[in-house]
């Protein structure tokens, strides 16, 4: 069965779709969350994740060409180079919290073992990210609406 060709979504107006063709792909997340976890190279990554090099090389590289991290000399002067997140990739921290709190409330038992993310000044767990709007209120989805800009024939809405 042949491979079904990605879609880009460079062009959509939608704020969801369009990050989509930087980070879309599940390893690319864990890479991100182990480079806010310190890891820097290549070795630490690959050790982390039981990724195949080759596949790992192309995600990092792909994160790279979106500007989500770049390359640096190595920090101890070895000839080696380290991925560092950019400032759009220290952007995803909001997400990356978003996504392990969601994981948190809804892939694990009750009672069931798993890692935290924790203040690390009070070593209390990180309050729940949830979207309020300008008075402060919480919202929630039927409190929201996507709203539509005038759009020319040649963008995409999703």
């Amino acid at each position: 069965m042949p491979m079904v060709k990605r879609v880009s979504h460079q062009d959509s107006l939608c704020g969801v779709a369009r990050p989509m063709d930087a980070i879309g792909d599940g390893w690319s997340l864990l890479i991100v969350r182990d480079a806010f976890g310190g890891s820097r190279r290549f070795g630490e990554f690959q050790k982390s994740l039981g990724l195949a090099k080759n596949i790992l090389a192309a995600r990092l590289r792909h994160l790279v060409t979106h500007g989500i991290m770049e390359t640096v000399l190595s920090s101890d002067g070895g000839a080696y180079q380290e991925y560092v997140l950019t400032e759009k990739g220290r952007g995803l921290f909001p997400l990356l919290v978003a996504l392990r709190q969601w994981g948190e409330e809804f892939f694990f038992e009750p009672g069931e073992v798993h890692v935290h993310l924790v203040d690390r000044k009070t070593g209390r767990p990180v309050p729940k990210l949830e979207p309020r709007a300008q008075d402060g209120r919480v919202l929630r989805p039927a409190d929201t609406a996507v709203r539509v800009p005038p759009r020319s024939q040649n963008q995409k809405l999703r």
